[in-house]
Formats: structure tokens, C-alpha cells, sequence
């Protein structure tokens, strides 16, 4: 029996709900956050947490999947439907997620990679440019 990516996070969301958006482990003194997208084919509610990089009013998100050769299903999920929900820290909103034009994508991946070094890793060990998002609030 296989275990799906919602299984797998059930414990770090329900952590990260009890604790007021903080997480122990590796997600420890980071940004962590939850994103919800709606399937691209089921529809079905999707909650995936997910490391940010915060910009003034706006957060970003990097569909890595830890340097994997495929973007993650999160990322098709928004792609489809762009009108996503954030949890930070205690507080939850409506957003919009928009994919970054390569230029922008660059600078901002090159600002995550700077604090933390492994992005940098993920990048180099694929051949697709992994996309960064911006999820703005409605």
C-alpha cells in the first residue's frame, strides 16, 4: 500500500494547526506555511505545507519537490486554479497564486537559495527551472 503526499503531511499540518503555525523538526525556525489548492483534475480540497519566503505584502513559494525531475502536484494544482488559501501562523486567507516570469523567478530563487543553501542543490540537481509563486491576498 502506497502512501499519498496528504497522508504524509496529515502530522506536520495538524502540528502546525495546534501550535499556532510552528512545526519541530526540520521545518523548525522556518517559514513555514500551508497553502490550499483545489486537485486540477478531482477538485478535491488539497493542503500541502510548504516553505516561504516572505517580500513586503507578498509570500513565495517554490514548487522544488526537493530537486525531483517533476514539478510537484501542488504546482499543477494552482496552475489550474489559481484561487488558493494560506495559513500563517495562526491566521488564514483567501490568495492568488501567480507563477514568476523568469526574471523575478530568478532574483527570488536566488534570495531562498542564499538563506537556505539546499534550494540551490535542488536546482542544480534537475534540468527543469524549478518555478517560484507568488501568492498575493485578495
Amino acid at each position: 500500500m502506497t502512501t499519498s503526499s496528504q497522508d504524509r503531511n496529515l502530522p506536520v499540518i495538524e502540528e502546525f494547526r495546534a501550535n499556532g503555525g510552528k512545526v519541530g523538526g526540520r521545518g523548525e525556525g522556518g517559514h513555514l506555511l500551508l497553502l490550499g489548492t483545489t486537485g486540477a483534475k478531482s477538485g478535491a480540497k488539497r493542503i500541502t505545507p510548504i516553505t516561504y519566503l516572505p517580500e513586503d505584502e507578498t509570500l513565495y513559494v517554490f514548487a522544488s519537490k526537493a530537486g525531483a525531475d517533476v514539478h510537484p502536484d501542488w504546482y499543477h494544482n494552482l496552475v489550474a486554479n489559481p484561487d488558493v488559501t494560506v495559513e500563517v501562523g495562526t491566521e488564514t486567507y483567501d490568495a492568488t497564486a501567480t507563477p514568476l516570469a523568469r526574471t523575478e523567478r530568478d532574483r527570488i530563487y536566488a534570495a531562498q537559495s542564499k538563506l537556505a543553501p539546499g534550494f540551490k542543490t535542488y536546482q542544480d540537481g534537475t534540468e527543469r527551472i524549478i518555478p517560484v509563486v507568488a501568492l498575493t491576498r485578495k
